[in-house]
């Protein structure tokens, strides 16, 4: 009798450890599933071509129209990712990101997203040099490092680009503004971080999936450095260049960075 019920004792502890282990491994796997989403793909988009971008003046926290050229580049955008599904689009409250992002979702054979107003991805705060010509920025820069500098406009921006590097350059635009109103490489940086949190917390609220973002030349490259410290390299960000990330468990990736394949297609 005894034997009986020391086996029958054996018997219940074993189905009891047998459980609790089964009852663990299943928290397991939940947690495992639920810290293993699926990928997201981000698609940030600079803005079309706008008036100031035409007549070479300085274009941060202010503002210009998008010209005939900027339209018909935001359309073909859309016309190239017209078969993309987004769930969510984001854009800051500047009219030339707005207007681009809108372009490119009239397009989509789907059901757009609302488009989302987030002030973190504005352009730059160039400050007081914000409507002059950006020649008299960035010779205001090159004077106070006493550079040897080029005189042609393109070739002006290329070299500060090559001698400094995005955090040097912000950082002596904002030295060299007279009203001290230009932000700091940090300051951008920060606000950039900020944004990318944003919108990634509201991407997952929609479901995850495709993301549109479009906002601005200058502050692009900073946000890639912010999500991916040193995969950029200085390559151009051109008007309605598309650069492609995918967003897993906490990690970004960049697939491409300023791809012009569709805003190509616009005849300049």
């Amino acid at each position: 009798m005894k034997k009986f019920q020391l086996a029958l004792l054996m018997g219940l502890a074993f189905l009891l450890t047998a459980c609790g282990s089964s009852s663990a491994e299943k928290e397991t796997a939940a947690t495992a599933d639920e810290n293993t989403t699926d990928a997201m793909t981000v698609y940030l988009v600079r803005h079309g071509k706008t008036w100031f971008n035409t007549m070479n003046q300085v274009q941060g926290y202010s503002d210009s129209p998008l010209t005939e050229i900027g339209e018909k580049q935001a359309k073909a955008v859309g016309e190239g990712m017209k078969d993309v599904t987004f769930t969510s689009a984001f854009s800051s409250d500047l009219a030339r990101q707005r207007n681009t992002a809108k372009l490119i979702l009239a397009e989509n054979s789907g059901k757009a997203p609302e488009l989302t107003e987030l002030v973190g991805f504005r352009e730059k705060n160039f400050g007081s040099f914000e409507g002059q010509s950006n020649d008299a920025m960035n010779i205001a820069v090159a004077e106070d490092l006493e550079l040897d500098y080029p005189t042609d406009s393109d070739e002006l921006w290329a070299f500060l680009k090559e001698q400094l590097g995005e955090e040097e350059l912000a950082d002596h635009i904002a030295k060299v503004d007279p009203e001290q109103e230009a932000e700091t490489y940090e300051e951008i940086k920060a606000r950039a971080a900020t944004v990318m949190d944003e919108m990634i917390t509201q991407a997952e609220k929609n479901g995850g999936g495709n993301i549109l973002i479009v906002s601005s030349g200058g502050i692009i490259p900073i946000i890639m450095e912010v999500i991916a410290p040193g995969e950029y390299n200085g390559e151009k960000i051109s008007n309605c260049s598309v650069t492609t990330l995918t967003y897993k468990d906490g990690k970004y990736t960049i697939e491409a960075i300023g791809d012009t394949t569709f805003a190509d297609q616009v005849e300049q």
